[in-house]
């Protein structure tokens, strides 16, 4: 199985022979993975196969874990995250990160987006009051919350609060949204928009979204690689991975059979 995705793709990330272990215990194991640049990448699989620890070591949170060890390569804008002394505050302003559930601050709508660039320095008023609009917009939020900017984030609703978490990623303006599971605590009406917004994000950011959902999948990723047992067992181009599989696995998971 290749991980390759194409001489004339450009890429965001190549894993290279990725290890991870929790204390004894190995949860990963040689991960072979390129991702796109400017596409939605969807990373399906049973529970437990290693879909969101994966997730978390692209932009290392998965290093807050105690005894966690990795060995390998994870090249971002040219450089080994796991070699390097990565500064951390500026990784996590390139790379964004969703959660299952909208987590917005205690704090209002305003200064929850507002956040991340105050976090890098700016303090400019009227530069945070274009970001705040831009990302409120960006994320299909701006026109319902326009008028009360300065209510509490924590009374939004549920779809409401993870397309909130979506401006505050996106105000720092990074090259990687990362995306566990954004849609399972929504309603399908939410869940709905956090999809299209999915797409339309996609022209400027580069997307990795964990979900159990295969139509999901289906619907929004340009590109699915199939974790098993903390392996990558098939990637390719989401149609021919959901139509014409190469590997048996891939196809029995796909098909409901097991998972």
């Amino acid at each position: 199985m290749s991980s390759a995705i194409g001489s004339m793709v450009d890429t965001a990330f190549k894993v290279h022979e990725l290890n991870l272990w929790y204390g004894k215990n190995q949860a990963l194991y040689d991960i072979e993975l390129e991702i796109a640049k400017r596409e939605v990448t969807a990373i399906i699989g049973p529970s437990g196969c290693g879909k969101s620890t994966f997730l978390k070591t692209l932009n290392l949170m998965a290093r807050r874990v105690p005894n966690l060890r990795m060995t390998g390569e994870i090249n971002f804008q040219g450089k080994n995250l796991l070699s390097e002394k990565t500064d951390l505050v500026e990784l996590r302003k390139e790379i964004g990160m969703i959660f299952q559930k909208g987590n917005p601050f205690p704090q209002s709508i305003y200064d929850n987006v507002a956040f991340g660039p105050r976090i890098h320095g700016l303090r400019n008023k009227k530069e945070l009051d274009t970001i705040v609009q831009d990302s409120l917009t960006k994320a299909a939020l701006w026109d319902e919350v326009k008028d009360r900017l300065k209510d509490s984030a924590l009374a939004l609703s549920g779809g409401q609060m993870q397309r909130l978490c979506i401006a505050r990623a996106i105000a720092t303006n990074p090259e990687v949204i990362l995306m566990d599971e954004p849609t399972s605590a929504l309603d399908p009406n939410s869940t709905n928009r956090v999809e299209d917004l999915i797409l339309e994000l996609k022209e400027k950011f580069t997307i990795v979204i964990v979900t159990h959902n295969m139509q999901q999948a289906a619907r929004i990723s340009d590109r699915t690689a199939f974790f098993l047992n903390g392996k990558v067992i098939e990637t390719g181009e989401t149609d021919k991975i959901f139509s014409n599989p190469e590997e048996r696995a891939t196809e029995e998971y796909i098909s409901g059979r097991f998972g």
